[in-house]
């Protein structure tokens, strides 16, 4: 079972980096505990750069013939309750941005990568093989026995909970640095068509609730919060959406009550920690598994595909080199640095502010109801 590249995780950023390789000639497995379409808890959005990225490898037409329902809107909604609606600014993509439930949104990925020429197996990876400090492949579940997958590189897209990460970097993501967020579907509210809304009350700062239209009166519906603060409240995040959904904006938009299903909770590893480790003898951390979120957001998908794509960089000039060390990967921590790290740190500022000075949210959206520049900030870190 020996191949150039395992993948662990087909998820965006497990995928991505699966098919980015495998159009280099690279001989990949990719690897996930499910089979394909499967649920993930998610907000759905995906944003434009992410679908650019996606537009690159060769996904355009089955990106447009899979009928994503795009956004060209945002409404904010301030902790006293200013409202701001404003047109989303993406005249510089090849695309909008949309929201799209994951159940398809990552079969379709998967797939791609599938045509592209990597090889998918269903496993469920319980841990990397380390010999002599060095990952040299994955243990793992197929069909009820244990089997060992060897590569000269591994990529762990695995997510929060990453077996691979879990081994070779114990979890020391603080709770500052961590939220909470439950996830739903709705199917009897008045959407706002092709808008989202962003909901930052003062009982859920420095986090919000969310409305995300997915058309005929169908929504993604969530909140999330950083999890010290959650935890120090001890708040019911299920109650917390009931109260959300009686906000009176809110329930008169509701047809039948708001009937919800497919209510699901997960936490989240914020980028915003300094000091995590992303690079080790044969093996790279991208995407979720690399505690990638947005600080501000909670979006990972952008920073998923993004940081798959500079693992591709990364482990091809591994390959030119034949030498797949640290001291070779570790470029892929230079390259996070530069198109990553800004933007985490910028969102986690906003963060603070949202925290400390909710009055500065009550100003801005106020203010900016005649600009829409606060509004793209909020997009753009989705």
């Amino acid at each position: 079972m020996e191949h150039e590249v395992i993948v662990v995780g087909a998820g965006p950023g497990g995928a991505t980096a699966a098919m980015a390789l495998a159009q280099k000639g690279y001989d990949v497995l990719l690897l996930d505990r499910k089979d394909f379409p499967r649920d993930k808890i998610c907000g759905d959005a995906v944003p434009a750069t992410a679908l650019d990225l996606l537009y690159s490898l060769g996904m355009a037409e089955k990106i447009k013939e899979a009928g994503f329902y795009y956004i060209d809107k945002i409404r904010l909604v301030s902790p006293k309750g200013y409202s701001m609606d404003a047109d989303l600014e993406e005249e510089d993509h090849l695309t909008h941005s949309a929201i799209v439930p994951r159940e398809d949104f990552d079969v379709l990925l998967q797939q791609h990568a599938i045509d592209s020429g990597a090889n998918f197996i269903q496993a469920h990876v319980k841990e990397p093989i380390v010999e002599d400090g060095r990952v040299t492949g994955v243990l793992a579940r197929v069909n009820g026995s244990v089997k060992e997958f060897r590569s000269k590189v591994v990529l762990a897209a695995d997510g929060v909970t990453s077996a691979i990460a879990r081994t070779i970097r114990p979890d020391d993501h603080v709770d500052h640095h961590r939220a909470v967020a439950l996830r739903a579907y709705i199917e009897d509210i008045e959407e706002l068509p092709h808008q989202v809304e962003f909901y930052l009350y003062q009982e859920i700062l420095p986090g919000y609730a969310w409305i995300f239209p997915l058309g005929e009166g169908k929504a993604n519906i969530g909140l999330g919060m950083r999890l010290d603060t959650f935890r120090e409240k001890n708040y019911n995040l299920k109650k917390m959406l009931q109260d959300f959904m009686e906000m009176p904006d809110i329930k008169k938009r509701l047809k039948n009550g708001g009937q919800v299903h497919g209510v699901a909770t997960w936490q989240l590893n914020f980028g915003s920690q300094k000091n995590i480790r992303r690079a080790y003898d044969g093996a790279l951390l991208v995407g979720d598994a690399a505690g990638f979120i947005n600080p501000l957001t909670g979006g990972g998908i952008s920073n998923a595909v993004i940081s798959a794509w500079l693992a591709t960089e990364t482990v091809h000039q591994a390959f030119l080199k034949e030498d797949f060390s640290l001291n070779t990967l570790k470029v892929y921590e230079e390259y996070c640095e530069q198109q990553l790290w800004r933007g985490l740190r910028r969102s986690y500022y906003l963060q603070r502010v949202m925290e400390y000075a909710p009055f500065a949210v009550d100003w801005l959206v106020k203010r900016a109801q005649s600009s829409s520049e606060f509004a793209q900030i909020f997009m753009t870190k989705l």
